[in-house]
């Protein structure tokens, strides 16, 4: 049985959460990535961001749909749905996108975990964690490259 360790990419790129948005988006344009750990001063995950983050920035607000009901206003979708939105839209920081709440794996995880999680939960990439520290990531090519294998 193949585990994450074996396919993993151990040189991991990662970025802070003072990480300003234009410099993601250089290392996103530079180095292919589209998706990137963020990781406090002593190197333990806090999150996880991607391209599609940064792409919230470019898009259009959209106004909720709301109902009007005895001169009250209430957004169906809520005020947190918008409040997100334009949080993400002015963003000026890695640290005001990305997520926290980040599924990962660890190296001794089998890979076949790994390829469940990324196909349930939609996932391109996975961190690999060992006592809170990103020790490497796990992409979908790399699950790919070990079934050729």
């Amino acid at each position: 049985m193949q585990i994450v360790a074996d396919i993993m990419t151990k040189d991991v790129v990662t970025v802070r959460r003072e990480t300003t948005v234009r410099e993601l988006a250089e290392i996103f344009e530079n180095r292919n990535f589209g998706s990137l750990p963020v990781v406090d001063a002593e190197g333990n995950l806090t999150g996880i961001v991607t391209a599609s983050d940064l792409i919230e920035q470019g898009k259009n607000l959209h106004i909720p749909t709301v109902i009007s009901l005895f001169d009250w206003v209430i957004p169906i979708e809520g005020e947190r749905t918008l409040e997100r939105e334009l949080q993400k839209m002015t963003a000026q920081t890695v640290g005001e996108i990305c997520a926290s709440d980040v599924v990962t794996v660890s190296p001794s995880d089998s890979v076949s975990n790994a390829a469940d999680l990324m196909s349930d939960r939609k996932l391109h990439a996975l961190p690999v964690v060992s006592n809170g520290k990103v020790v490497g990531i796990v992409a979908r090519i790399d699950v790919i490259r070990s079934v050729i294998q």
